[in-house]
């Protein structure tokens, strides 16, 4: 079902979200050097416990990695507390949510990158890799969207 309306609960939110992103993807920028990406933190974590070389690719940044990554998870629950009065829910199966999670870490090596490093810090760098990469996110998500609400499936 599509809402009578695009943004039924105003554009506002979502222009300071966007800016709140693009504002965090250039402090991390200017304090490391590094695009601000989410799909190497398990490589980066895993350096922390194995010794194998392609988990020590991101020894000198494994840190700050930890550290973006908690505060997308701890924003996200601190949002969900403080703004929408309890915690975070879905009607989600969990077992849909861990292959959706399966496959978008599968897609993520693939695309060599994840939508957050691409569409955020590539395409903010004019990128054509990163545009073409954003271009066929979105494509694909949207044609499987599509494909899913014909096939009538629900959470």
């Amino acid at each position: 079902m599509v809402p009578a309306e695009p943004f039924p609960n105003g554009i506002s939110r979502y222009a300071i979200g966007g800016l709140l992103v693009g504002l965090g993807a250039v402090i991390i920028y200017l304090g490391t050097g590094i695009a601000a990406g989410a799909s190497t933190f398990l490589e980066s974590t895993l350096s922390y416990v194995s010794e194998q070389s392609r988990f020590q690719r991101y020894l000198g940044s494994r840190d700050w990695r930890v550290v973006f990554t908690l505060g997308i998870v701890l924003g996200g629950a601190i949002y969900a507390v403080v703004w929408q009065g309890g915690a975070w829910t879905t009607e989600v199966q969990p077992w849909r949510l861990l292959v959706g999670g399966i496959l978008v870490g599968i897609g993520t090596r693939v695309g060599k990158g994840c939508t957050s490093g691409h569409g955020v810090c590539g395409v903010g760098s004019a990128s054509r890799t990163s545009i073409v990469g954003v271009i066929t996110f979105l494509s694909v998500a949207i044609v499987t969207a599509q494909l899913v609400q014909v096939a009538g499936v629900s959470p």
